[in-house]
């Protein structure tokens, strides 16, 4: 019986992909490196700070890493100030409520910008309960975040469902035996399958959704 809704954050809430490619873009080539809209999606999107700069910039020290990686994340902010929740979020929200499910927040995002997102949003007291990836020993694609998530809510992975818009936070949310729905704002809908997606919505207004929830709540798994 499903009994939980989890979300990533970045590209399922809301669709920031746009802004952080931006930023990264100007970054990086500051530093002689191109990326167009492919090697965001191979490199860097879904990942963390430190395991994206240290893959690009491996020169870098630890603290040169950490100070990058701050101004990063300021240069986002200062550029996120009038953010929208995906389509059809707040009245799947609304559904969530009605029907008494428990809610989260499973990101890789920095705390700082998992605090003003959902304040922008307006739906901080939507989710009490938020997993910071990016601060626990291990982030996604590790499976640890969602594990972590289902201890605290005190529930099994088969009452819960995860919507996630990355490949590396499907491959958490599956890797943890959750039951995974790919949103397809950043990846192309054959990406999210290929790494344990069971289905792919393209938001939350897809009619494929309700149908999946319907069967998930009321029929158990």
């Amino acid at each position: 019986m499903l009994k939980a809704i989890l979300f990533d954050l970045d590209g399922t809430i809301v669709n920031t992909d746009p802004l952080h490619f931006q930023v990264w873009k100007e970054i990086l080539n500051n530093y002689g490196i191109v990326i167009d809209h492919n090697s965001y999606k191979e490199k860097i999107s879904g990942g963390t700070n430190p395991t994206i700069l240290k893959k690009l910039l491996p020169h870098l020290s630890t603290t040169e890493v950490e100070e990058l990686a701050d101004y990063k994340e300021a240069k986002f902010r200062e550029m996120a100030t009038n953010l929208e929740p995906m389509t059809g979020l707040l009245e799947f929200i609304a559904w969530v409520k009605k029907q008494k499910l428990q809610k989260a927040v499973v990101t890789n995002a920095p705390p700082e910008n998992a605090e003003f997102m959902l304040d922008v949003l307006q739906l901080t007291d939507t989710f009490p309960l938020v997993i910071l990836g990016g601060v626990m020993t291990v982030a996604k694609p590790d499976p640890a975040p969602y594990k972590l998530c289902l201890e605290k809510l005190e529930i099994s992975p088969e009452e819960a469902i995860v919507f996630e818009d990355s490949r590396s936070g499907i491959k958490s949310a599956v890797g943890a035996g959750i039951y995974t729905v790919g949103v397809a704002s950043t990846h192309e809908p054959e990406s999210l399958l290929e790494v344990g997606a069971s289905i792919v919505i393209n938001d939350f207004s897809d009619e494929k959704l309700q149908q999946l929830l319907d069967i998930r709540k009321f029929q158990g798994n």
